[in-house]
């Protein structure tokens, strides 16, 4: 397991040291919070008491639910298959357009009003036939030890994890976080710094040095989405740029995902991202060379559908997140050229749809 001490109200982290005699350093980002005893980090679920970082999410959720696995999104891992999500609360960047302002801006935890300890949280999985868990909705970075111990308990009943993050995290942690990941989609918000510090209160730097190092480093499977923001990261140069970074750094076959914004919490002055803009932005990565590039959150059965890079036919058909046509062999090629197409995928895919279902994990009983 990782290194946690279960106490009553939090646990004990090891992502931090001492910088005076009443100040400690958090190093699980790059915000690097200096902090007194009370103090909480940006993020507020970690926070200094009796002069160590304590994380105080653990074992506790804003609710969980069954997705099908195309929501977080990832459309070239275990396709059509049910995945168990949940988060906590809090969040290390201060996006201004967060669409989960809720859960990530919270500063309450009574928002955190259901709780299971990681074996109950991999055994529900089991139990409901999911074949992946997902640390989702906020940041599994700030709530790191909580979803190491949840992947450990999963690995032992066969059970994948997958991470959808900003992947705001320093190089120590992040290298334990990704040992335990199966998948990750990572939240690329945009291509410039000025965009970052601005908008959202962070570094593009840091974001981009985690893309290298799950790519190159880890054999985490990898794919990325984009929200798109009417006039603040649409441009067809922006795109462009963004597009070449990734086939030059990560390759060609990291599928993309562009997604459409809608007005929210602090940023209500934009209007919602057109389809158009989506369809467009696929097409400029498309023309940099990307194999596989998607609109999401919107209705479009060819943004949202993989075709073959060789020979350009159906692979898998999406209607929103419902599968249609399959045309990928039991070893995962192109039934039409041969073509071996990146992903991870079962000789069969799953059958989960499009439902949304709630969960409420209940304890054994005794």
């Amino acid at each position: 397991m990782s290194n946690v001490t279960n106490l009553k109200d939090s646990v004990s982290t090891r992502w931090w040291h001492r910088i005076s005699d009443d100040k400690v350093q958090c190093d699980l980002c790059p915000r690097k919070c200096h902090l007194s005893d009370g103090q909480r980090g940006l993020c507020f679920v970690r926070g200094v008491e009796n002069g160590q970082v304590r994380l105080y999410s653990y074992g506790r959720s804003s609710g969980f639910c069954i997705d099908p696995i195309e929501k977080k999104p990832l459309n070239h891992f275990l396709p059509g298959t049910p995945v168990l999500s949940f988060g906590t609360a809090g969040c290390n960047l201060a996006c201004k357009f967060c669409q989960n302002w809720d859960m990530s801006k919270s500063r309450e935890m009574d928002t955190l009003s259901q709780s299971a300890s990681p074996e109950l949280l991999a055994a529900t999985a089991k139990k409901l036939g999911c074949r992946s868990i997902a640390f989702t909705y906020n940041d599994p970075v700030i709530f790191h030890e909580y979803a190491i111990d949840c992947a450990i308990a999963a690995r032992a009943l066969d059970i994948k994890s997958v991470a959808v993050s900003a992947g705001y995290v320093c190089a120590g942690p992040r290298e334990e976080f990704y040992r335990h990941m199966d998948a990750a989609n990572i939240d690329l918000k945009a291509f410039t710094e000025r965009f970052y510090q601005r908008i959202c209160g962070g570094q593009l730097g840091a974001v981009l040095e985690t893309l290298e190092y799950i790519r190159h480093e880890t054999d985490v499977w990898l794919e990325i989405t984009t929200l798109l923001i009417p006039g603040e990261n649409d441009s067809d140069a922006e795109i462009s740029e963004l597009s070449h970074w990734i086939a030059d750094h990560l390759g060609t076959d990291v599928p993309l995902h562009f997604s459409a914004f809608h007005p929210d919490w602090k940023m209500l002055d934009k209007p919602p991202t057109a389809p158009t803009t989506l369809t467009r932005a696929r097409q400029v990565a498309l023309n940099t060379g990307l194999e596989y590039v998607y609109t999401g959150n919107v209705h479009d059965r060819r943004g949202s559908s993989t075709w073959c890079p060789g020979c350009n036919e159906l692979l898998i058909e999406r209607d929103w997140y419902e599968l249609g046509a399959w045309n990928l062999d039991k070893s995962g090629h192109c039934q039409h050229c041969g073509r071996e197409i990146p992903g991870i995928f079962e000789p069969e895919h799953g059958h989960w749809g499009a439902r949304r279902q709630p969960v409420r994990l209940e304890p054994p009983r005794s």
